[in-house]
């Protein structure tokens, strides 16, 4: 399995979006500062977002695509799922990764050039 995830520095606060194919560690990671780059200089260590691909160029296209959507497009990808900005992490390793339940609403709006409705 491979994540497309978004880091934030706190609610409506700088986000970050990256891919990998191991999303715990990747988290642990970002939390410690042993990564260095963005999240780490804007203090981007609360996971609130995640999906899951079943391939790595799957995940890297996503990445990119939502890179280049609008602010308002991600905190919305963030607060349908996500509307207190919970971190995630803390029960990442509970969460069944392979559920089909993971699934994220439609982003049709977003293909279409439209901010979410």
């Amino acid at each position: 399995m491979f994540f497309v995830y978004i880091m934030a520095s706190r609610r409506n606060g700088t986000i970050y979006i990256g891919q990998t194919a191991e999303l715990s560690l990747r988290v642990e990671q970002h939390k410690s500062g042993d990564l260095e780059g963005f999240a780490k200089d804007y203090c981007c260590h609360h996971l609130v977002w995640f999906e899951v691909h079943e391939t790595r160029e799957s995940a890297f296209k996503r990445e990119r695509q939502m890179k280049n959507w609008d602010r308002s497009w991600k905190i919305r990808r963030i607060e349908d799922l996500n509307p207190e900005w919970r971190d995630l992490y803390v029960g990442l390793m509970l969460d069944d990764l392979s559920d089909p339940k993971r699934q994220f609403p439609s982003d049709k709006h977003l293909r279409l050039g439209r901010p979410p409705q």
